[in-house]
């Protein structure tokens, strides 16, 4: 195995009919030619090549050697062309990880436009709240929403994630609005399990962080199930406008203490390497730039102008 770096060599020397014209080929001088012939050769401990000063013919050994290795090499560069073709060309599998609520929401309804743009890549979707590991789960990129502890993935950020505590007006109107976080102590908050931020509901006020430990009697793992807890009027919970935003623009929700923002996020698509990231990985993060992206995504467009002008609005 050592020595497979000079059967290109080899076959070389083989096709062109010389060392001379061999090495003109390579781009290799006449000695280092017949170094790598006569060391595959003493690896091999046959001699592959006849050789005389007039003129150089394959041997017994040499012939049957010759036709098996030529056929590998072949099956090699073909390999290696169509690995190249994937890298520079949009086509193949690509695989994307993406939460589940804002997968549905918003990059569901774009993958038919996606793929009518780009008809020869496949795209396999998983929708899933629960952090998967990119490089052992076989992901080509992913969209994360929120911190980013993994430093090993390049992230591109794609816009905003404001995030707000509301309710129902109904809710508030027979519970009353909390004026301050620690009157949520008094209210039924519905809480996200897989919230990776920690089981805190953090808040930054006038005099510094302000941390408060949610207390209900829901807790589920999926940001829609929570959504339709909210509209029904069973509590108070904090959510992004992905989600929520056209019900806060249409007043079927409320956002409540507003004067104390809560920490600020962002949307981005993650993925491990820049260097060797495949046409079809870039050309989907472009797409999702072109649809999702800015500091304004279609989600908080009508917005009122007291969320969007907010600290918490204003979210890098």
């Amino acid at each position: 195995m050592e020595h497979f770096a000079a059967i290109p060599v080899f076959v070389a020397v083989v096709e062109a009919g010389s060392f001379s014209a061999a090495a003109a080929k390579l781009g290799l001088t006449k000695s280092a030619v017949s170094k790598r012939v006569q060391q595959l050769e003493a690896g091999l401990n046959v001699r592959l090549l006849q050789r005389t000063t007039r003129r150089q013919s394959l041997t017994e050994a040499g012939e049957r050697y010759y036709d098996s290795v030529r056929h590998a090499l072949a099956i090699a560069m073909e390999a290696e062309e169509a690995a190249a073709g994937l890298q520079s060309q949009a086509a193949g599998v690509l695989r994307v990880s993406a939460p589940m609520a804002f997968g549905r929401l918003h990059l569901s309804p774009l993958v038919p436009a996606f793929l009518r743009r780009h008809p020869a890549i496949e795209l396999d979707l998983a929708m899933d709240d629960r952090m998967v590991d990119l490089v052992a789960d076989g992901y080509d990129l992913a969209v994360r929403i929120g911190n980013l502890p993994d430093n090993s993935m390049v992230a591109r950020r794609l816009a905003p994630c404001r995030v707000w505590v509301c309710a129902s007006p109904d809710y508030l109107a027979e519970y009353g609005e909390p004026r301050h976080p620690a009157e949520l102590a008094q209210h039924n908050c519905i809480a996200y399990s897989y919230y990776r931020g920690g089981a805190s509901w953090v808040f930054q006020g006038p005099q510094g962080e302000i941390r408060v430990q949610p207390r209900g009697n829901y807790l589920v793992n999926n940001s829609e199930a929570r959504r339709d807890a909210l509209l029904a009027g069973l509590g108070i919970c904090e959510m992004p406008t992905f989600l929520v935003g056209p019900d806060l623009a249409a007043g079927r929700l409320k956002a409540v203490l507003t004067d104390y923002p809560l920490p600020r996020h962002a949307i981005h698509v993650v993925y491990p390497e820049r260097r060797r990231l495949p046409a079809k990985a870039r050309v989907f993060i472009d797409f999702l730039q072109e649809k999702l992206g800015g500091d304004l995504p279609l989600w908080d467009s009508g917005l009122p102008a007291s969320l969007l002008a907010s600290p918490n609005g204003r979210q890098a």
